[in-house]
């Protein structure tokens, strides 16, 4: 039999706790429905794989599975401020990188962090699609699991602690999956990326 990796036996334990006969215990904590699956960004494409076979697995379990893309959300952002907007910001990011390259990015983390942090954020187009998802299939609630990914297209404009922080409350207690590309310092510690200092305000659990 051959031996799982850790990312396979993060999925296998997500699962396990998902479909628990007493209800989803994704949480160590009462009323928290958060858990945050870690992994090396080199496996970013085994993540979406290992996304795909869970949802199919779920999916023939009866579940609903909300797959939130926050690349696709944060583009939809840049493309609401509308076209001289973005015109602005490139040129700006241009002039500014003349200078130096630690001088462009700040610029640009200056123009579009406002556009995704915050409750009025990224959080609040998450918390918008899964009430949606909810009210379109209220007899489903109990068996819907909303799925975060494409975390590592935003940095380093994101903090996802934040992210978590501002969709508490917001998801019809819908159990929230973010898939977390960094590393793992300590029991609590995360590093976006693995280059983001680490952030220890995490109360998800975290797989593995």
């Amino acid at each position: 039999m051959t031996a799982r990796t850790p990312l396979e036996k993060a999925f296998q334990d997500l699962k396990r706790d998902l479909v628990d006969e007493d209800g989803p215990r994704i949480s160590t904590m009462r009323n928290h429905h958060f858990a945050i699956l870690q992994y090396d960004p080199a496996e970013e494409f085994k993540v979406r794989r290992g996304v795909q076979r869970l949802t199919s697995e779920l999916t023939a379990h009866g579940w609903e599975v909300i797959p939130l893309d926050l690349h696709r959300l944060f583009m939809d952002r840049v493309r609401a401020q509308g076209k001289r907007w973005m015109v602005r910001v490139i040129a700006g990011e241009k002039t500014q990188s003349e200078v130096s390259r630690e001088q462009g990015l700040n610029y640009l983390v200056g123009k579009l962090r406002p556009l995704i942090e915050g409750p009025d954020g990224i959080a609040a187009d998450c918390s918008r699609i899964i009430q949606e998802r909810v009210a379109a299939r209220p007899d489903r609630a109990e068996r819907t699991l909303a799925i975060i990914g494409r975390a590592g297209s935003l940095y380093p404009f994101f903090r996802s602690s934040a992210l978590l922080r501002h969709l508490s409350g917001r998801t019809d207690k819908i159990p929230v999956v973010l898939l977390y590309p960094g590393e793992r310092r300590g029991p609590t510690g995360l590093s976006f990326m693995g280059v983001i200092q680490p952030d220890n305000d995490y109360r998800p659990r975290i797989y593995p």
